[in-house]
């Protein structure tokens, strides 16, 4: 009986996967039957490994790559087509997130959040499209973008640092922006591109820091769990029909 919630035998990468939410979707991508590739800027091969170990039937691999060099990404794509046969599945979660304010923020921490968060989701999504998803006629893109991308950042205990940073928000921003143009564009192609907003979430990223979580209706942080099964039904069959739509995984912080 077909489960359109299965992804067994699908080509995935998935970007930032060593650890906390990009962990968390690798994970679940080779519990529903994935082949994954991970990329990340240290301890891909680890983390492959580790899940290797978990889930025999699947394929994982896992390469250091900087998501801001293109042609790294070019030959990370090219290393896990022809390992896997296919790229059926690109998650762009790999991020930075500077914490100053506008007036102590530097340029090259502004710098670091754009070229990583907007740069590396560009790199990635037009190496895997052109020419792996184009010529398979199917595929399926998911940006990890943030509630902070629109309404300028989580919400906080209006202490120095808690709230994500303006470069942070400003990239954020950029993704959603760019999920939407990609969708409109490649729809013909046969490929679909969403995005997954999370809001607070307990992670690496997020350790050590005070959210308000009084004006959110589910009072408490999110898991990985919850933003990678998002994705995992963004990137399955059961959602063959929608494209260019932002998922808002954040216990109520946003409603519009």
């Amino acid at each position: 009986m077909f489960n359109p919630f299965q992804l067994e035998d699908k080509g995935a990468i998935v970007t930032g996967g060593a650890r906390g939410i990009g962990r968390g979707i690798a994970e679940t991508f080779c519990m529903l039957g994935a082949n994954v590739a991970i990329a990340d800027l240290t301890g891909s091969l680890e983390t492959a490994t580790e899940l290797q170990q978990l889930y025999p039937s699947s394929t994982v691999v896992g390469l250091d790559v900087d998501v801001r060099d293109f042609k790294q990404v070019e030959n990370f794509a090219a290393t896990t087509y022809n390992r896997f046969g296919t790229i059926d599945v690109l998650v762009n979660n790999a991020g930075t997130a500077s914490r100053s304010t506008l007036d102590a923020i530097s340029s090259e921490d502004w710098q670091r959040d754009l070229d990583t968060n907007v740069n590396g989701t560009f790199n990635f999504t037009k190496a895997v499209i052109y020419p792996y998803m184009s010529d398979n006629a199917s595929g399926s893109i998911i940006n990890v973008s943030s509630i902070s991308g629109i309404n300028g950042g989580a919400s906080s205990s209006g202490t120095a640092g808690a709230r994500s940073g303006p470069a942070y928000a400003a990239s954020k921003g950029g993704i959603i922006a760019l999920t939407k143009w990609v969708a409109k564009e490649v729809g013909h192609l046969g490929i679909r591109c969403n995005s997954v907003a999370p809001g607070p979430v307990k992670s690496a990223m997020t350790e050590g820091q005070a959210y308000d979580l009084s004006g959110q209706v589910l009072q408490h942080m999110g898991e990985p769990t919850d933003i990678a099964n998002a994705v995992a039904f963004l990137a399955s069959p059961a959602a063959s029909y929608i494209t260019g739509q932002i998922l808002r995984v954040d216990g109520g912080a946003v409603i519009a």
